[in-house]
């Protein structure tokens, strides 16, 4: 379930044409802010992307902030429709653990978005930047981290994590992994990085599997 702060933050788009215009908008929003950041997105830089007019942008977006907030919402939505929902229909415990680690990693690997993943660079970008749209984006990736710790509490209940595996510790080191994977392909377009997270979290998840559990490739 997305964090209370998510819940008040996102408004669904209306159904109709205005809908679907918008909706066309924020693709191609989403994918410039992942290359160039959000404070490189503007409406005069979306309208030459778009073909359409400042005025006809602004119709959509009354400001910058909030076409910058509007765009970690269709992030976000792109984010759970790709990653979470698909993995979350795996049988609870260990195989939905490791469901969601994979797809956030297949996500972030074939590069979604044309500057790879968006909140990790997102991230980057506002961490000291105070203001509705870093309290957004806080709120999107403390939902993640908060999704990897229920899962990670579920499959110790499920008795396939020994009772001393620490969720909070795992989930922070899943998120550092993926991040830093993240970070070195864009840098360095080199596809091992990803190879060696999902290596490292794999590691990680023999040291505190109970004996006999069982659990997906990553």
């Amino acid at each position: 379930m997305p964090s209370p702060a998510l819940r008040t933050a996102i408004v669904p788009l209306r159904p109709g044409k205005g809908a679907l215009t918008r909706q066309a908008i924020l693709q191609e929003a989403v994918n410039l802010a992942s290359v160039s950041g959000l404070e490189g997105l503007t409406i005069g830089s979306l309208a030459e992307a778009t073909g359409m007019s400042k005025s006809g942008l602004f119709a959509h977006f009354g400001s910058k902030e909030e076409l910058q907030l509007a765009t970690v919402q269709a992030a976000r939505s792109v984010f759970m429709e790709q990653v979470f929902q698909p993995a979350l229909q795996a049988p609870r415990g260990l195989k939905r653990l490791c469901a969601v680690v994979a797809s956030w990693m297949d996500y972030a690997e074939r590069e979604m978005f044309r500057g790879g993943c968006f909140f990790a660079a997102v991230s980057v970008e506002f961490d000291s930047r105070p203001g509705p749209v870093k309290d957004l984006v806080a709120a999107c990736m403390t939902d993640w981290r908060e999704t990897l710790v229920r899962l990670l509490r579920e499959s110790r209940e499920a008795g396939e994590l020994a009772r001393g595996a620490d969720p909070e510790q795992l989930a922070f080191e899943f998120m550092a992994l993926e991040l830093g994977a993240n970070g070195a392909y864009q840098l360095h377009r080199d596809h091992r990085a990803f190879a060696m997270a999902r290596r490292a979290i794999k590691d990680r998840l023999r040291t505190f599997s109970a004996p006999g559990a069982r659990f997906a490739p990553l």
